[in-house]
């Protein structure tokens, strides 16, 4: 047996995915420091409401979305793992109603130690991935790292009049999300040997399934806001959304989808520390209900990697933009809506 065959990529990272992220509380702290950018008229959107990528207006109809996402490995399989850290830095430039143009790849990677088919087998994942973004590979820059990631630099064009934010939800708004959540716990509980091959690959299938198809139905439709689901978690991103629009946003828990396993594998103490963080984070930001126990606060907010879109419309068009996404076979359901009380606040019922 090769070692290309032998290795567990997730127990070469004490993290893995977008639990890698640097928490919100601490990464605040950071961007607080920096001198403020000058003011440019074509910068559409920049760093002020936490948006999932940049926006610059290069003529009336036409503007750039860029976007950098990289991270440590989140399952063993090397071409799993291209395939899912290329969806996940794909999935910005979707959530912004763009549509991606070019990729450079971003690679750190124990060239010494491990083999080099390992990190072939990644950098042939993330290719096919970009090909069926319709995507083109340009180039990319590499490391000697003793610790593998991965990941990817994306440009792609967008309408100056269609760019989605994730700060213009209205109330009355209903929010659409178009995958289950509970990545972060079942990775967590793949380092340790806890799911099976078939749980792995449902769990692979969905974090490397891009955010194409639902990016396109939704581009039919008159979409107020919109964001992708990763590190801070659903209530994290959806706390962002909250606070950018500034309304309140009403989740009904048993509407968001969930991984099967998650609540068990929960229970048995796989959760991340990014799903910890994301929790004490949105402290005085989230009102739960006395209903729900800690196990179920962590799961709304635990850490996603390539995660769906969180999408923020009019309520006479939800139900069919909900409609077109099942038939177009994306895993959408109705999971909230907006409201103009406790602006920034999201209340979970």
């Amino acid at each position: 047996m090769s070692q290309a065959d032998s290795i567990k990529l997730t127990a070469l990272s004490s993290k893995g995915g977008c639990g890698c992220k640097i928490g919100p509380a601490d990464l605040m702290q950071v961007i607080r420091t920096l001198p403020k950018p000058v003011p440019n008229p074509n910068l559409l959107v920049g760093l002020d409401t936490s948006d999932d990528a940049g926006v610059y207006k290069l003529t009336d109809d036409l503007a750039l979305v860029q976007t950098v996402d990289f991270f440590t490995p989140i399952v063993d399989d090397p071409y799993s793992f291209g395939q899912i850290a290329a969806a996940n830095a794909l999935s910005d430039i979707y959530a912004m109603g763009g549509k991606p143009l070019t990729v450079l790849n971003i690679v750190a990677f124990p060239i010494s130690t491990l083999d080099k088919s390992i990190l072939a087998d990644i950098l042939r994942g993330a290719a096919d991935k970009v090909s069926e973004a319709g995507a083109t590979l340009v180039g990319g820059h590499s490391i000697d790292d003793k610790e593998p990631k991965f990941g990817l630099a994306v440009t792609g064009l967008v309408h100056p009049d269609k760019v989605r934010t994730n700060a213009s939800a209205r109330p009355g708004d209903k929010l659409i999300l178009t995958k289950p959540i509970g990545v972060g716990i079942l990775t967590t509980s793949i380092k340790k040997d806890q799911l099976s091959p078939e749980e792995t690959a449902r769990l692979t299938a969905v974090m490397s399934t891009l955010n194409k198809t639902a990016a396109d139905v939704m581009d039919s439709y008159d979409v107020h806001a919109c964001t992708d689901v990763t590190g801070f978690g659903l209530l994290g991103h959806a706390s962002e959304m909250a606070k950018g629009s500034g309304f309140g946003l009403i989740i009904r828990k048993d509407d968001v989808p969930v991984l099967p396993r998650v609540r068990e594998l929960a229970e048995q103490g796989f959760v991340p520390g990014g799903t910890r963080n994301n929790f004490a984070h949105l402290e005085g930001s989230v009102v739960f209900p006395d209903s729900l126990d800690q196990i179920g606060r962590y799961i709304l907010c635990d850490a996603v990697t390539s995660g769906g879109l969180l999408i923020s419309i009019g309520a006479d068009e939800s139900r069919q933009l909900l409609d077109d996404l099942l038939a177009a076979g994306v895993e959408a359901a109705e999971i909230g809506e907006v409201t103009d009380e406790h602006p920034g606040i999201i209340t979970v019922i």
